[in-house]
C-alpha cells in the first residue's frame, strides 16, 4: 500500500478532495508548531550534551506526525503520549520547564495531566496503548464526548501489549485512536527485522480502521487524523494510523546510531524533511510574507533562551520526598528507612 500524501518534498499540494481543509492559516500554524518543537528539541539536546539534563530523546524528524495528528483534535480529547512526543506536547501549551523536568530529574513526571488532558511520558514500551484503552472504556461508559489518541512507534508494536490493547479497543469498542510513528528503527533494530508484515495490516486483522499516510507530511497527517477521529467519536469504532516517518537522531542521546545505519540513509530522509517540505508551499503559494518567517525566528529564539532558563532554574529536588511518594500511606518499614537515609544524609557537611 502506498502511504497517503498530499503535499509532495518539493511542496506540490495534491488534487485530492481531503486537500479541501486546507488553507494559508492552517499551514502557518503547522509550520509554526513545527519550527518551534524543533527549537526546543535542538536546545534540550544541547543541555543534555551539556550536563545539565541526564538524558533526552529528540523528536526531530517527526514533528509532522506530531503536530498534524494532535492538531485533529478537540482541547477535550486525551493523549497518552510515549517518550518522545515534545512536538505534540507544545501543541497542548505543555512548557518548557514542564518538559524538561523529567530528563533533569527533578520530577518523576513533568506536568499535571488532567490540566493538558496529556498524560506524563511513558517510558516503558506499549503501556500506554492499555492506559489508553482503558480510560477510553470508561470514557465510553461515563458518556463523554471524548476520543482518546495514544502515540508509539514501531517498536512497540512488537509488544504483547500492542496486542492486548487492539484486541480490548475493539472488542468493546472503544474511542481511541492509535497512532503510530514509525521511524524506521527500534533502537537499533530496523522495521525490516522487527515483523513480516507492516503494522496496519496487522492491526486490520484485529479489526481496526486502519489507514498509512506519510508521516513527513503534515497536510496528509492532519487530513488523515481528521477523518479517524471523526469517524471514531462518531461511533464506528477504534482506528489505528500507521505514519512513515523516520528518526534523525540516535535512539537517545546515549545511542550512536552512525553504528547501525548509514550515511546514505540519512541523507536520503533529508530531502523529505517535513518542515522544509511545507516552507516550500508556504513559498509556493505565497501564503506567507518574509516578516511571518522574521517573526518566527524571533520566537523560536525566545523559546531556546527560555530553555536554557528554564533547565537551569530548576531547584534539586529533597531526596526526602522519594519516600513521601513511594506509598499512599507510610508503613513502618518505609518510616524506618527514612530516618535511616535521614541519619546518613546527616552525616555529611555542606
Amino acid at each position: 500500500m502506498t502511504p497517503f500524501q498530499l503535499l509532495t518534498p518539493d511542496g506540490e499540494l495534491a488534487d485530492d478532495p481531503a486537500a479541501a481543509i486546507v488553507d494559508a492559516d492552517l499551514c502557518r500554524g503547522l509550520h509554526r508548531d513545527m519550527v518551534l518543537a524543533r527549537r526546543l528539541d535542538a536546545e534540550a539536546y544541547n543541555l543534555q550534551r551539556q550536563g545539565e539534563l541526564g538524558l533526552w530523546l529528540q523528536s526531530w524528524g517527526q514533528e509532522a506526525a506530531q503536530v498534524g495528528s494532535i492538531r485533529a483534535l478537540r482541547d477535550t480529547d486525551w493523549v497518552f503520549p510515549s517518550y518522545r512526543d515534545h512536538a505534540a506536547a507544545m501543541c497542548r501549551g505543555i512548557g518548557p520547564e514542564e518538559l524538561l523536568a523529567q530528563w533533569r530529574g527533578v520530577r518523576h513526571g513533568g506536568w499535571d495531566p488532567a490540566r493538558y488532558r496529556f498524560h506524563i511520558y511513558t517510558l516503558v514500551l506499549a503501556a500506554q496503548l492499555l492506559h489508553a484503552v482503558g480510560y477510553a472504556m470508561g470514557a465510553q461508559r461515563d458518556g463523554a464526548d471524548e476520543v482518546v489518541m495514544t502515540y508509539f512507534g514501531d517498536g512497540s508494536s512488537s509488544e504483547g501489549e500492542a496486542g492486548e490493547a487492539f484486541n480490548w479497543a475493539v472488542t468493546r469498542a472503544a474511542p481511541v485512536l492509535f497512532f503510530c510513528q514509525n521511524n524506521q528503527w527500534a533502537i537499533s533494530t530496523p522495521t525490516t527485522a522487527q515483523f513480516g508484515a507492516p503494522l496496519h495490516r496487522r492491526a486490520a486483522g484485529f479489526g481496526l480502521a486502519t489507514q498509512l499516510v506519510d508521516g513527513n507530511d503534515v497536510l496528509a497527517v492532519h487530513a488523515a487524523t481528521v477523518r479517524a477521529v471523526d469517524g471514531v467519536r462518531s461511533g464506528e469504532g477504534p482506528a489505528l494510523i500507521e505514519a512513515v516517518t523516520y528518526r534523525m537522531a540516535g535512539h537517545s542521546t546515549s545511542d550512536d546510531p552512525r553504528r547501525y545505519r548509514s550515511d546514505a540513509e540519512l541523507d536520503h530522509w533529508r530531502t523529505l524533511d517535513p518542515i522544509d517540505r511545507l516552507r516550500r508551499l508556504l513559498d509556493r503559494r505565497e501564503w506567507a510574507d518574509p516578516g511571518f518567517f522574521t517573526d518566527l525566528d524571533a520566537e523560536a529564539e525566545d523559546l531556546a533562551a527560555e530553555v536554557r532558563r528554564a533547565c537551569r532554574s530548576m531547584p534539586d529536588p529533597d531526596v526526602d520526598a522519594m519516600f513521601a511518594h513511594t506509598l499512599a500511606a507510610e508503613t513502618p518499614a518505609l518510616a524506618a528507612e527514612r530516618a535511616g537515609y535521614a541519619a546518613y544524609a546527616a552525616t555529611f557537611v555542606d
